[in-house]
């Protein structure tokens, strides 16, 4: 059975980023507006990108004192920004938040995963 991660700060840390980028999203800064307007991501479909950050946050805290969660949640995140950059490749939207948050997010995401359940 998959255990909890080996180093629990690094998940806290991710955590931590998804809630902010969630409480961010409630209220989209322009940047963020402009992502998901590059992107044609519905304005009417936006706050289930706050649903899934808040309940990935929460799935890989809980993670931490129940074996299986915080790695479901981190593949779960990992995935979201896949999807993202996929979102990103199709729309031909590859300006600079493509490359620093997205693919940022991916790359912080995917080391986390490899760290700390490896």
């Amino acid at each position: 059975m998959i255990d909890t991660p080996h180093l629990p700060l690094l998940t806290i840390a991710l955590a931590v980023v998804l809630l902010g980028d969630a409480l961010m999203s409630i209220r989209p800064p322009k940047f963020i507006r402009d992502c998901l307007d590059g992107v044609r991501f519905p304005r009417d479909w936006w706050w289930t990108l706050v649903v899934i950050k808040l309940g990935a946050a929460a799935g890989l805290l809980v993670g931490l004192h129940y074996p299986g969660v915080g790695i479901a949640a981190n593949v779960g995140v990992v995935m979201y920004f896949v999807c993202a950059a996929v979102a990103h490749l199709r729309a031909g939207f590859l300006n600079s938040t493509f490359w620093v948050n997205c693919l940022g997010m991916l790359v912080l995401s995917s080391a986390v995963l490899a760290v700390s359940y490896a």
